[in-house]
């Protein structure tokens, strides 16, 4: 799998999932021969660090430095966990299912080397409710991986045994945050936890446990098969790699492409996604999904990596590129988003599930002609006030990275509601 599009490269054109026999007619499943075969659990661990990859679920957190936090010496002798997790619920967010729909077993050998890793002998695919075909696609997969002595007991005739189970979750948001999914995971309630400790040391069920993004998995068997240099030489900028960009809003083609990390937002929307639909002008752009802030037309040249867009105010997320034409009305996009965050707080502490609800209610007031000055002031007292380490995961904090880059960039447009008594928009202006 030495292509520079390593996990869509193979995609059908009738946009089916690959079958093992034609992931193996490329190459699948040899870096998992190459790992069990010739190297060292921390070996590839080592050849993950090395090769940059960071996090694809929105925090960027390197995974071979996550990995290496597990206690994998022979002294602990009890059960260690990985957990994919494909709870993909965030407003635009579609990359995780592209990559299960078309190219499952990508996912299942990263799983498979990523539990080599760590000594876990247990692994869940934690996979949102509404992805049902998403369900199907990847319970086929891992039926064909289980048949073709991929999983189970002395895998390829070594040491390794593992045991790979699908979970469907009850579906909500909170879901995606790492150690709410692992509640889940036990039958509890879907409730951040505490931390420390940590999940590597304790998550599930008090066990060591890493929970990695099914967009970080997939990569790993490219990297473990043709090292970490070449996967970090893939890309446009010091972050490296290649990564699956999305775009949605009204541009002529929506979709999801694998591109060099550090690929610009004026490349993503012009040239892959074709460009705006006629008559429309981009305007803003949320670059990393609906918890990230605003950058505007005038940043579109910025790199899509986490350095380029931190210094434009923002971050690279998800990389779920949701555009904001001339055409649309900003306030009512961020009331749709909050209404969203709101609904789907866990309520399990204050700030979010009552801060929210006040957020949206303040929004609502503006679209519909009833806002007052003084909402600005409510909606910039809950962004002073949902901060990181304020509520007990980044749902709320996240949810207030949107508005608090919108009260700046749509400044007139929030004045303007309040002065006309409505949305512009509504009326046809």
């Amino acid at each position: 799998m030495s292509n520079e599009r390593p996990i869509t490269a193979h995609f059908r054109a009738d946009k089916a999932p690959l079958t093992l026999e034609e992931y193996q007619s490329f190459g699948g499943y040899q870096a998992l021969r190459k790992a069990l075969s010739g190297m060292q659990p921390k070996e590839v661990t080592k050849s993950v660090l090395d090769s940059g990859l960071a996090g694809r679920g929105g925090a960027g957190f390197p995974a071979g430095r996550k990995w290496g936090f597990v206690d994998v010496s022979d002294e602990y002798a009890g059960p260690r966990y990985l957990v994919a997790n494909a709870d993909e619920t965030e407003p635009g967010a579609f990359k995780d299912r592209f990559i299960m729909e078309g190219n499952p077993h990508a996912l299942l050998e990263g799983m498979m080397l990523a539990s080599y890793a760590i000594k876990a002998r247990t692994v869940y695919l934690f996979i949102r409710a509404e992805y049902a075909r998403t369900a199907d696609i990847m319970r086929r997969a891992i039926a064909e991986a289980e048949r073709a002595g991929y999983l189970g007991t002395r895998i390829l005739g070594s040491g390794f045994d593992l045991d790979l189970h699908l979970h469907v979750s009850a579906g909500r948001y909170i879901c995606g945050e790492g150690s709410a999914m692992l509640n889940a995971l036990e039958g509890e309630r879907p409730t951040p936890r505490n931390k420390p400790p940590h999940q590597t040391s304790s998550g599930l069920w008090s066990k060591p446990t890493v929970v990695n993004n099914v967009e970080t998995l997939a990569y790993v068997p490219t990297i473990v098969e043709n090292g970490a240099q070449w996967f970090k030489g893939l890309g446009l900028s010091g972050e490296g790699g290649v990564k699956i960009y999305t775009v949605s809003g009204r541009v002529q083609r929506p979709g999801a492409w694998e591109l060099p990390m550090g690929t610009t937002i004026e490349e993503l929307v012009e040239d892959h996604a074709g460009g705006m639909r006629i008559g429309l002008l981009p305007r803003a752009a949320l670059p990393g999904g609906g918890s990230t802030a605003f950058v505007s037309a005038a940043h579109f040249r910025t790199r899509m990596d986490d350095a380029s867009l931190r210094a434009a105010g923002s971050r690279l997320g998800t990389g779920t590129l949701i555009l904001l034409d001339d055409q649309t009305c900003p306030i009512g996009m961020l009331r749709n988003l909050e209404h969203f965050y709101a609904q789907e707080s866990c309520g399990w502490c204050t700030p979010c599930w009552q801060g929210l609800h006040w957020v949206e209610e303040a929004l609502a007031a503006i679209e519909e002609g009833r806002g007052v000055p003084e909402d600005l002031e409510i909606l910039r007292w809950h962004v002073d006030r949902l901060r990181p380490d304020h509520t007990f995961c980044d749902l709320a904090p996240g949810a207030m990275e949107p508005l608090e880059s919108g009260l700046e960039l749509f400044r007139e447009d929030f004045l303007q509601h309040i002065e006309q008594r409505g949305c512009p928009w509504k009326r046809g202006a």
